[in-house]
């Protein structure tokens, strides 16, 4: 059975792209850490992220970085933190998250409420840098 993450790569589910490759994909939280909160996937579906080809996983991590770069460009923070979990959803994916301090990174805290125009508004500045 397809992903969600599966099905925002085929457009059957929307998604706030902030960056994308032939390979790669960037795309807003919708339940965001906090703002400017991007997930960052291979297009092809793999669950675990360490049974990534060498030369893909490679690339993959670049992309990402080429993301986080946006995000710090755009968003304040001090840092953007990155973690990879894997459990929620069967699908290889890298959490970027713009962070001030460690508790941050929490995943069990709140989650920031995002509208969705500031979505759409802030997908549209990062895509276009």
């Amino acid at each position: 059975m397809a992903s969600i993450f599966s099905k925002i790569v085929s457009g059957d589910i929307p998604c706030h792209k902030v960056a994308e490759n032939d390979e790669f994909l960037a795309f807003l939280d919708i339940m965001p850490l906090a703002k400017g909160h991007t997930l960052v996937i291979p297009k092809k579906e793999m669950d675990y992220i360490f049974d990534i080809e060498t030369e893909t996983y490679q690339r993959f991590f670049l992309f990402a970085k080429e993301v986080a770069a946006k995000l710090e460009k755009h968003i304040p923070c001090n840092r953007i933190g990155m973690s990879v979990i894997g459990l929620e959803v069967p699908h290889a994916h890298i959490h970027l998250i713009p962070i001030n301090e460690v508790g941050d990174m929490n995943f069990s805290k709140e989650k920031v409420a995002v509208a969705s125009p500031e979505l759409e508004e802030l997908a549209r500045l990062l895509f276009a840098d």
